[in-house]
């Protein structure tokens, strides 16, 4: 007889108790679509063109969770050709991630969920930061609320870049406080170059959200402009829910493959700290 063909596990007996205690409906898609891909993989597509983008999707699609954008880096934008390539990752079953870095007031940011990129209109996941109160949250919801969608927001706790300032004393803390009971939050974003950092976030938040961390690639240590790097085993070892790799696949001679080893290594981690 052949090789049996191997099981697919079910999303609550990967994550346990988390799958029925999250408050937030994107949380429990991205964990859905992590099982069924068997990847925690968030692309950080870094690109400026829109081909180049197209192309990238479809090459790595089949081995990660999300799509990270940064939708004003992409020279040649335009609304039509922006929705063709929404609707691309999605045929990939994908999450897609703006991560805009919000920081305004409730109203404003509501409106910014509008405006050119009419970001509330095709994001799941956003990010934000909580420097103004959590009324931004309430109006990034407002938002999505505004077009009958639903999204979640990924508040930064920390960062994985040199000499950032949000590892003042009581910064992060005061970002969990902020986050940890709004249904809105998704999760927070973490620093994946610094486990015991991330350890110490996963004790403060708990397993009611997420966190999804920047900094982690198999080559590990410093990059150029103050980025750091971590190894994307002991980030997820450490609490991570999902990491965010950018130049560790699109820069690689083959982003497929680069990606599938990180989906493996991934998975294989999640498997491990889930203890199944």
């Amino acid at each position: 007889m052949g090789a049996q063909p191997e099981r697919l596990m079910e999303a609550a007996e990967v994550w346990g108790a988390r799958w029925d205690t999250c408050d937030n409906p994107m949380v429990r898609r991205y964990m859905d679509v992590a099982c069924r891909k068997q990847t925690l993989v968030i692309l950080a597509a870094d690109l400026r063109t829109m081909e180049g983008l197209a192309n990238l999707i479809d090459s790595v699609g089949p081995h990660i969770a999300a799509l990270k954008t940064h939708v004003d880096l992409v020279d040649d934008w335009t609304a039509e050709g922006w929705g063709a390539l929404c609707k691309q990752a999605e045929s990939h079953d994908l999450i897609i991630f703006e991560d805009r870095k919000f920081a305004d007031i409730g109203p404003i940011s509501r409106g910014q969920m509008a405006g050119v990129y009419d970001v509330r209109s095709w994001a799941n996941v956003v990010t934000a930061h909580g420097i103004s109160g959590p009324d931004i949250v309430d109006g990034l919801c407002a938002g999505w609320n505004d077009v009958g969608r639903d999204g979640g927001v990924l508040l930064l706790a920390q960062m994985s870049s040199r000499g950032n300032l949000l590892g003042l004393q009581g910064y992060t803390d005061a970002m969990v406080s902020a986050g940890i009971s709004n249904t809105g939050v998704f999760g927070f974003i973490g620093n994946g170059s610094r486990a015991t950092e991330l350890a110490q976030l996963r004790v403060r938040v708990g397993d009611k959200k997420l966190i999804w961390t920047p900094g982690v690639n198999l080559a590990v240590g410093d990059g150029e402009m103050g980025q750091r790097y971590g190894d994307p085993t002991q980030a997820i070892l450490a609490g991570s829910d999902g990491i965010i790799v950018g130049s560790g696949i699109y820069k690689s001679e083959s982003p497929g493959d680069a990606a599938k080893a990180y989906a493996d290594i991934s998975w294989k981690a999640l498997l491990e700290r889930s203890g199944v």
